[in-house]
């Protein structure tokens, strides 16, 4: 979200900055809640999730090293429509909501490089929504994949459950695909992790042509 804001501004949000440590499942807020401002990761993984009336949990998005969460809830001063927890050790940056609103007040060059960056945000929610309308399971996993693996054998960022959650996929649906990919000869899957061995292939079945 930051990384155009450059010059004064920069120096003015890193002043206001607060360091912040969470044990892994801390819960960061609740639904519902004031927002406290706008966090950056910079160490660790956050889960951004909203629960269903039956307390069923479905995760909106992870977020890691370098990336925000609760930035929209602070800039439109509305409670925060989800729940923020800890998936491990984490530290990250708070930038506190009123100082933070006083400065997108007081500098519109601000304002300006962060528009840019929201635009992205709407951009990335979109494919989101793209991926749990438009996608299947395989197409789904597949894009997941080439996204966080290479051809070196690489561990997954989270737990199997939680990748299920966050790709809108059962777990048994999701280690029936990777087995299947496995199968195919498009994963290879190991105690180290998961090796992409066609990555042609992989990008076919996310737009719905491999052969999987």
């Amino acid at each position: 979200m930051f990384r155009h804001v450059t010059g004064a501004s920069a120096v003015r949000l890193a002043a206001m900055a607060r360091v912040c440590h969470f044990t892994k499942d801390t819960q960061i807020f609740r639904q519902g809640t004031p927002p406290p401002g706008v966090y950056i990761v910079a160490s660790g993984l956050v889960r951004v999730y909203k629960l269903s009336a039956n307390g069923k949990q479905h995760i909106l998005h992870l977020v890691g090293r370098g990336s925000t969460f609760a930035e929209v809830a602070a800039i439109g001063n509305f409670p925060v429509p989800a729940f923020a927890q800890a998936v491990e050790d984490s530290t990250c940056v708070l930038l506190p909501q009123s100082d933070f609103l006083r400065a997108l007040q007081e500098d519109h060059q601000l304002c300006l490089q962060l528009l840019g960056s929201l635009a992205g945000w709407v951009r990335h929610l979109v494919g989101l929504m793209e991926d749990i309308v438009l996608r299947d399971a395989a197409g789904r996993v597949a894009k997941y994949l080439l996204e966080h693996c290479t051809k070196t054998a690489s561990l997954l960022p989270i737990a199997k459950k939680d990748l299920a959650n966050h790709l809108n996929l059962t777990s048994e649906t999701l280690s029936r695909t990777l087995r299947r990919l496995d199968d195919a000869g498009v994963i290879i899957q190991s105690e180290a992790g998961i090796a992409i061995a066609n990555r042609e292939e992989l990008e076919l079945i996310i737009e719905g042509l491999g052969q999987e």
